[in-house]
């Protein structure tokens, strides 16, 4: 029986999803490895090597170590085929290896044996591989995103399954460092609690196809030999906005880098030829697993502080344009990629700049010189802070949305310098006196305007004797008679000498003055990655920045704002003018009771409920922004008459914002109420609106919906073609018609505990069905007597295929628990069972928001909860007294439900 025999044999394909058995042959250069935390009966670290078609596997029961004095066992197990490498998510319970799996570490390995290593050479590294293994002794490198270095594997005398695995002697043996610390799977940033929670990968963000993820984004497109950069605009002041992305502006030389077939080439911005000065970036680069790569980045050097520093990058590079010398051993030199602009044949500079940076991020396996730049997203005020505290240049703003224009300077990218810093040609020299008497004292420079070169100032601080004596060498070469400036009176009172204007000087200074010269500059070092004749004046501009709701308030309020909020809610008055985010909300009949007294349980009054939702807000409106809205008001309470409303006729105060769509109910364009801000919120909770029932649906664009369109109104057809057509979610609506026998004939059933235990059996069920499918799955309680289970989705696919999605996986259930579940939609045939309504997935649809009260007895909420949590809680458990305190306890569960959604595409190809 051979190894993927045996690996068959322990698992039935039809009850968990990992990849059947195949044997195949890798046609990338480098051999791969991983390592996948695997949380079954016990944890442990399944350690796997590629080598001829399948993967080697090692458990280690305590993990790898970086410590050397550290001997952890590894158990030989079966070959898993090659697939499996990418393999995240949840084997069911009675299946083989039961439980949870991340992809801890990833990357490409070498054998090492004597220092040699076979990076490259795919056939040398799989006969040293096989030889070494035979031994019962491996030395292998490893290139990886946690784990690198050298690292043996030996077998031990005591069975031949039992091997150890030793850090060797590196600059990487660390025994101060922990490395199972770093909990993250590398794959898709989940952890195993993430998968316990119910966040599940998205099979197609496989770490390794992202090959073909690019082809999902982009074009096919011929390898670019040369390209120009993007270039960013200047703008005069730092800003957030959730449309932006935030990186920091290094200190350094722009290059981009093309790899193919093993074949690297680094090129400056200005498309001079790089890559001998940079050989230690250049291996790094075609080590990575990708043969096809074109990045764009920036080179910087790191100084004893771990700051970018441009001198000593020019110093370290011998940036002197007339002669190519061997790189000193002055700094580390690092590249950092920032843009993927093209990969495996897929032309990317159309993909929106988001997905080019998560596709950078799995490409890329970073190294000691080749390295991932960090970005934040919509806080651009507070980046540009800790920019300015970290001694960093600036920042460089871009759109998430941003298409890569080479060679242009575009808005889509801005740039915001906390240090006056660029560059200028040379066109002279003054002569040096004293300690400088053999070389210059100070450097005549200037700048482009059209073809003529203006003069801008002279610089004579910043050069050392070294620096003093290499440009001095530099200028004497290119002595002139002429003087290449527009004629200035400052220079006819200057004893210079002339030179060609191609050398360029980078210059930091305090500021211009007003006669147009640089005040207190100080030289930075020469470059020689630009063409003088494009070296210009750069001016600071005032861009106007559309922010997100125009005018209207922030989405939530500050801890501060909602304490002031709360204490003026705190005495006894029946009507207040309530001060809210810097509007006033006029509030009546507070003391109305809207919740009577019932079962032991105390009225609630309107003062409680805006009391409620203001507490909750900063959890709640994160999940109705930019969502239409039905209104459900009760304004004699819950007892009394209600009614929905999705849109009001009458003047609405300045903070509501609404959106105008097509509504097939009336046959024309109504005006729909959105809950973006906290004002809002409170003005409708003093409307009587109890319940929240937001669509699945947002007005919003952003990067999954570029296909649909942002007009509503006018016609069906239209509002049927925009993004309020393609839904967020697929909702499973559990309901259990389970009677506890004390309803009146015809009452829906109430609240009892043995209709929730069977409606938490078939949640379960259904949830392990979603694992099977690979699909995260977010758990809350209704607020009645059933469960919601939201599955978030990538905006691909309209109402009705997500209706039919949930419909065909309800079957499924029904099928498995035919006593137990119903979808008929005759109430009278569901007696005795829990009904699964996939209907709830219809543009416009109430489903009660997460955090929305009910108009219940006791003013349950519907409450968001941990998996694990479901086995011991009763919908009772949460209302309004005990959520906010939790949710200040323990966040709000579903704080970035919206990052986890799948692909369906996938599911829905082999559904047929």
């Amino acid at each position: 029986m051979s190894e993927l025999d045996r690996y068959k044999s322990k698992r039935d394909f039809t009850r968990t999803p990992e990849p059947k058995p195949a044997f195949r042959s890798e046609s990338n250069r480098n051999l791969h490895f991983v390592v996948q935390k695997h949380a079954a009966s016990r944890l442990h670290y399944d350690f796997r090597l590629e080598l001829d078609g399948v993967l080697k596997s090692w458990a280690v029961p305590k993990g790898p170590s970086f410590d050397r004095s550290e001997k952890k066992l590894a158990v030989l197990v079966e070959d898993h085929p090659l697939d499996y490498a990418t393999f995240e998510g949840v084997i069911a319970h009675g299946n083989y290896g039961a439980g949870h799996v991340i992809v801890w570490d990833a990357g490409t390995y070498s054998p090492d044996e004597g220092g040699h290593l076979s990076f490259g050479n795919r056939k040398e590294a799989e006969e040293r591989m096989r030889q070494e293994l035979e031994a019962g002794k491996l030395s292998i490198t490893l290139r990886g995103r946690k784990l690198k270095g050298s690292w043996t594997l030996v077998r031990t005398a005591r069975s031949p399954t039992d091997w150890l695995l030793i850090k060797h002697k590196d600059k990487y043996a660390d025994s101060g460092e922990d490395i199972l610390k770093s909990e993250r799977s590398v794959q898709s940033g989940l952890t195993l609690q993430d998968l316990k929670d119910g966040r599940l990968p998205d099979p197609a963000l496989d770490a390794t196809q992202v090959g073909e993820q690019a082809r999902a984004l982009g074009k096919g497109g011929t390898f670019p030999s040369k390209l120009k950069p993007m270039l960013a605009r200047m703008v005069n002041d730092p800003f957030s906005h959730s449309d932006w992305l935030f990186e920091p502006k290094l200190d350094g030389f722009r290059a981009l880098a093309f790899v193919r077939h093993g074949q690297v080439t680094v090129r400056s911005r200005n498309g001079i030829d790089l890559t001998e000065r940079v050989p230690m970036i250049a291996a790094e680069l075609q080590a990575q697993s990708e043969e096809e790569l074109v990045l764009d980045g920036e080179l910087v050097a790191i100084n004893d502080q771990g700051l970018p520093d441009f001198g000593l990058l020019q110093q370290s590079m011998n940036m002197d344009r007339h002669a190519i010398k061997s790189p000193h051993s002055l700094a580390t030199i690092v590249y950092y990629p920032f843009d993927l602009l093209h990969i495996a044949g897929i032309d990317l500079r159309a993909t929106p700049l988001i997905e080019r940076k998560k596709l950078l991020e799995q490409a890329i396996v970073p190294g000691d010189h080749v390295q991932h730049i960090q970005y934040v997203e919509a806080d651009g005020k507070s980046f540009f802070e800790a920019a300015l505290q970290l001694g960093l240049e600036g920042m460089v703003a871009k759109r998430r949305d941003s298409v890569y224009v080479p060679g242009g300077r575009s808005s889509s990218w801005l740039k915001v310098k906390a240090v006056k810093a660029q560059e200028f040609v040379i066109g002279g020299y003054t002569l040096g006196t004293g300690a400088r008497s053999r070389t210059f004292g100070a450097l005549l420079l200037g700048y482009y305007q059209g073809d003529k070169l203006l003069y801008a100032g002279r610089v004579g601080s910043g050069f050392d004797q070294s620096t003093l004596e290499d440009i001095q060498a530099s200028l004497t070469a290119l002595c002139t008679d002429a003087s290449p400036f527009v004629q200035d009176p400052e220079l006819d009172q200057i004893k210079a000498k002339w030179v060609r204007p191609e050398l360029i000087a980078q210059t930091k200074f305090a500021q211009w003055t007003v006669d147009g010269r640089l005040r207190a500059p100080v030289f930075l070092g020469l470059r020689s990655d630009l063409d003088p004749k494009l070296v210009t004046r750069e001016t600071e501009e005032s861009i106007a920045i559309v922010h997100d709701a125009g005018a209207a308030p922030k989405l939530e309020a500050s801890d501060a704002e909602i304490t002031a909020i709360l204490e003026q809610l705190s005495g006894e008055q029946d009507k207040i003018a309530l001060q809210v985010a810097g509007h006033r909300v006029q509030l009546t009949n507070l003391n109305k009771e809207l919740w009577p007294a019932a079962d032991n349980q105390p009225s609630v009054t309107k003062r409680d409920m805006i009391r409620y939702y203001a507490r909750i807000s900063p959890a709640l409106l994160p999940h109705l922004h930019d969502r239409p809205m039905t209104l459900t008001r009760y304004p004699n309470g819950i007892h009394g008459k209600s009614f929905y409303q999705k849109h009001l006729e009458y003047t609405l105060p300045e903070f509501v914002e609404t959106v105008s769509l097509f509504s097939s109910h009336t046959e024309g364009d109504g005006d729909y109420i959105m809950v973006n801000n906290l004002p809002t919120l409170v003005w409708l909770a003093q409307l009587a609106n109890i319940e929240f029932h937001p669509w699945l649906s947002r007005t919003i664009r952003e990067s999954d919906a570029l296909h649909a369109s942002i007009d509503f109104v006018g016609s069906k057809a239209t509002i049927e073609s925009s993004v309020l057509n393609y839904p967020d979610f697929i909702v499973f609506d559990l309901d259990p018609y389970i009677y506890s026998g004390k309803e009146s004939k015809g009452d829906e059933p109430e609240l009892n505990r043995r209709a929730f235990s069977k409606v938490k059996e078939v949640a379960w069920s259904l949830r392990e069905i979603l694992d099977q499918l690979a699909l995260s799955s977010f758990l809350k309680t209704s607020g009645k007597t059933g469960l919601h289970i939201y599955v978030p989705i990538l905006r691909q696919y309209d109402y009705s295929i997500t209706r039919k999605t949930c419909e065909l996986i309800g079957r499924f259930v029904m099928e498995h628990r035919p006593n137990d579940v119903t979808m008929e939609w005759s109430v009278s045939k569901r007696t005795g069972k829990v009904f699964l309504d996939h209907n709830q997935n219809t543009r416009s649809k109430n489903m009660a928001s997460i955090y929305s009260l009910r108009p219940l007895a006791g003013a349950p909420v519907s409450a968001p909860l941990r998996w694990d949590e479901l086995k011991d809680v009763y919908p009772t458990d949460f209302n309004i007294e005990t959520v906010p305190d939790r949710v200040e306890a323990i966040g709000d569960l579903w704080s970035d439900v919206l990052g986890a959604k799948h692909d369906l595409h996938r599911l829905l190809e082999t559904a047929g």
